[in-house]
């Protein structure tokens, strides 16, 4: 796994809240398990202390975010940087399941599940995906939702650094009610002209 995919379990982390709806995803050890995609060791340990741990390392998770998108990189920075403090990780060198064309293992680097609970690896690895997206990519590639009212996190992997929505429902819904808006304004317009 490219160790920058692990910041999908930040926007993860992140979306499992949606405060302007009044929904919480986290509200049970499964849904803590959830958040892992697969099962793993880490997976595995998750039980309900988890949930407070998760949910106090989501909504500094969403500082990161929304420092970012407020053009504040260093507060952004600074918030991940205490996390990572926090929450340290574990790399490990790994050549499971991934061969070269002589058989011989592809050596590649994984952040490891030895961290004492579910939350606490989870957090780890998120903020290291997070932080080498940040490094390799920017912070302006870290946003947050602009179609209101949605404030879902996500990760700009656009070509021309242009994404502004977290998903394709956002941006569609984002332009419709801005079409929408300039066909009442056009009419407003005639009707002032007219009258």
């Amino acid at each position: 796994m490219e160790l920058a995919s692990y910041a999908d379990f930040a926007v993860r982390l992140v979306n499992s809240e949606q405060p302007w709806r009044g929904t919480d995803q986290l509200t049970s050890v499964d849904a803590v398990r959830s958040l892992f995609g697969s099962p793993s060791r880490a997976a595995s340990l998750a039980d309900e202390s988890d949930l407070p741990r998760l949910r106090a390392a989501r909504t500094r998770l969403r500082g990161v975010f929304e420092a970012a998108a407020e053009g504040d990189e260093v507060r952004g920075v600074d918030l991940l940087n205490s996390l990572m403090i926090e929450y340290p990780v574990s790399p490990l060198v790994s050549g499971h399941d991934y061969l070269d064309e002589n058989g011989r293992p592809r050596w590649h680097l994984h952040l490891a599940d030895n961290a004492p609970t579910a939350a606490a690896n989870y957090t780890a690895v998120a903020c290291m995906g997070l932080a080498i997206h940040l490094t390799e990519l920017g912070a302006d590639r870290l946003g947050i939702c602009q179609a209101a009212p949605c404030r879902n996190a996500y990760l700009d992997t656009s070509t021309n650094r242009s994404r502004r929505y977290c998903s394709d429902r956002c941006a569609t819904r984002a332009n419709v009610a801005a079409y929408r808006a300039r066909k009442r304004q056009e009419a407003l317009e005639a009707t002032a002209a007219q009258a």
